[in-house]
């Protein structure tokens, strides 16, 4: 009979010490930092297809959690490793495997934030918009294709790029394309408020047509405060359907945008770009306008000019006539400040 209780007490001592260990482990498993231990805060990207052994890899390599085993044994618990989440999520220093696990099965992504300045072709725009998101350039593309099959909003191929406006965005890294496309034209529509609508219909224009307009302007002038005065000219040029004549256009139809001077060559170019050839907007923007150039255009300032020539003191800054004679004496005075600098550089060498 004693060697029974003797049994039995061992029993129940093995058990307890069991349960005790049980527990113990239970509360390190799921309360005790885990994550980052010591390590500052950091970003954990789940890329699109990706499955519970590649996170768990990516978890191990990037050195976000301590201790594997404990974490691997509360996400199958959980069910996470029957439903991976895509996204971008911030895991923080301390954090227990529960919180995490939490935070990755919930899908409870921080934004990604978007952004993109100066872009003159659909493939550049497509690189920077999608840096940092899990959409790849190819898939923007296609999806964009897709908008313009469909829209009603009057966006072709050629002057979708005017759709977008140079800021700072913020989407989830799992975005899909098309919603991608959706925003990006909500935004524009945003902006195209009544009071701008009101002032691109005064000066005859479409929206669309204001941001080609405005992407010449940008190209023509590196001086803001200028950029008025320009819009003004050119719309000088369209009422009274004089072809633009803008240099720029000519580099945009060449292809080649290294060109730094525009030659009578170029002029030959048969492209609806070339618009010293054709009267009239191009077909599209030449560059993704800054909401500064389509401000610009917006509120031009009015003038009597329809010519332009660089200013001789290389300011960056314009002379502007109203006539052919007044564009003549200024282009003879820019290019004899041209030549008189090349021969002084020629010299010091």
């Amino acid at each position: 009979m004693a060697e029974v209780k003797k049994i039995k007490l061992a029993a129940f001592l093995v058990c307890s010490v069991l349960l005790i260990s049980f527990t113990f482990y239970a509360y390190q498993i799921i309360y005790v930092a885990n994550i980052l231990v010591e390590r500052d805060d950091r970003v954990f990207i789940v890329k699109p297809g990706a499955t519970y052994k590649t996170v768990l890899l990516d978890l191990g390599k990037g050195n976000f959690v301590n201790d594997m085993v404990s974490f691997g044994f509360l996400a199958r618990l959980s069910g996470y490793d029957k439903k991976i989440v895509p996204g971008r999520f911030i895991l923080r220093r301390g954090m227990t495997n529960l919180e995490a696990i939490k935070i990755l099965k919930t899908g409870k992504q921080e934004p990604v934030k978007v952004t993109f300045s100066y872009v003159r072709q659909t493939d550049e725009l497509a690189e920077k918009l999608t840096k940092n998101i899990g959409v790849t350039p190819d898939e923007f593309i296609e999806a964009l294709e897709d908008f313009v099959n469909n829209n009603k909003d009057g966006f072709t191929k050629e002057n979708v790029r005017c759709m977008f406006l140079p800021n700072t965005y913020e989407v989830y890294f799992n975005v899909q394309p098309a919603s991608f496309i959706e925003k990006m034209h909500d935004e524009f529509t945003d902006f195209w408020n009544e009071e701008r609508l009101a002032k691109a219909k005064e000066i005859g224009l479409t929206p669309i047509e204001v941001s080609i307009l405005a992407s010449i302007v940008q190209a023509e002038t590196v001086k803001q405060d200028e950029a008025p005065l320009i819009a003004g000219l050119y719309l000088n040029r369209l009422k009274k359907d004089i072809a633009l004549q803008a240099d720029p256009t000519l580099v945009y139809a060449s292809g080649d945008f290294t060109l730094k001077r525009v030659l009578n060559t170029h002029k030959q170019i048969d492209s609806p770009y070339n618009t010293y050839k054709y009267a009239g907007l191009p077909p599209g923007p030449i560059n993704v306008p800054q909401i500064a150039s389509i401000e610009a255009v917006l509120n031009y300032k009015k003038n009597n000019y329809y010519y332009m020539c660089a200013k001789e003191d290389f300011s960056g800054y314009h002379n502007f006539a109203a006539n052919l004679d007044e564009h003549n004496v200024n282009a003879r005075k820019y290019q004899k400040a041209l030549t008189a600098e090349m021969k002084k550089a020629a010299a010091s060498k």
